[in-house]
Order: C-alpha cells, then structure tokens, then sequence
C-alpha cells in the first residue's frame, strides 16, 4: 500500500510539472550563438528545440538560422539578441500567433503559416517599435 501512494505522489508531481512545447529548432549555426532559457546558458547547435521565452544571442562573428514549427525561418546575424516572447501554433486548424523581440543585430524573416490566419497574428518588437506582419519576407535591423 506505501508503495502504491509513493507512487500516486510521483505522478501527481509529472502531472503538476508544466510541460514547454517545442516552437522550432535551430536550422543552422555559426560557432559563438548561445541560447539563454531559464537561467542557463546553452551551446547552440543544429537540431536544437527551441521553446517559448529562449533568447538567442550571437558573437561578432556568428550568424544562426531558425525554423519554428509554422515554417516561419529566421536568420540572426552577428552580434544578435531575439527573444521568442510568444508562440502558439495548432498545426490542425493552422491558427496561432507569434510575438518576437529583436533588441540588437539584423534579423531576416520569411513568415510561415501564421501569418495566413489572420491580421496581424505575427508580430516582431524592436525597442522602439512594434510590427504587425501580414506574410513577407523582410529584415529589421537594431542597431545600438
């Protein structure tokens, strides 16, 4: 019986445990590009989910591209920092949002699917301003 509630304690804790979905993953990179999430700092590589929240930074000489689970890709040049604030996509019904911060560097962007849900469903914030993107291909650059 101990046992038994030992075990019911356990699940009850996986169960409490918030679960972070994979938005995309890393495409390709450059040496130098780091991947803050939750205090930590990770080594960027091919491969790499990415979730909700992570700050991508690159070097002087680093350069990462990024594909999120819409087919949004993004390319980050040298001495970088994006946050990927907000992202949700339902795959199903092809519907979300995104909100994406770029605070240095010079970031590409060729939107995916979301942009096809609805006005303004993308959005990318510089420090100075925010954009509301129907589905393009474009660059923001923030310098500083």
């Amino acid at each position: 019986m101990r046992k038994l509630g030992i075990f019911i304690a356990a699940m009850a804790c996986l169960v409490a445990q918030p679960v972070l979905a994979e938005i995309g993953r890393i495409k390709n990179v450059t040496s130098g590009v780091q991947v803050l999430r939750d205090g930590r700092t990770i080594t960027a590589r091919p491969g790499l989910r990415l979730e909700e929240g992570d700050v991508v930074t690159t070097g002087r000489r680093s350069r990462v591209g990024i594909t999120l689970s819409d087919d949004t890709r993004m390319a980050l040049g040298p001495n970088g920092r994006i946050t990927l604030d907000e992202y949700e996509y339902d795959r199903r019904r092809q519907t979300g949002r995104s909100v994406t911060s770029i605070n240095r560097g010079s970031l590409g962007i060729t939107s995916g699917n979301i942009t096809r849900t609805g006005r303004d469903r993308m959005r990318v914030r510089t420090p100075t301003s925010t954009l509301g993107v129907r589905g393009t291909t474009f660059v923001v650059e923030v310098s500083g």
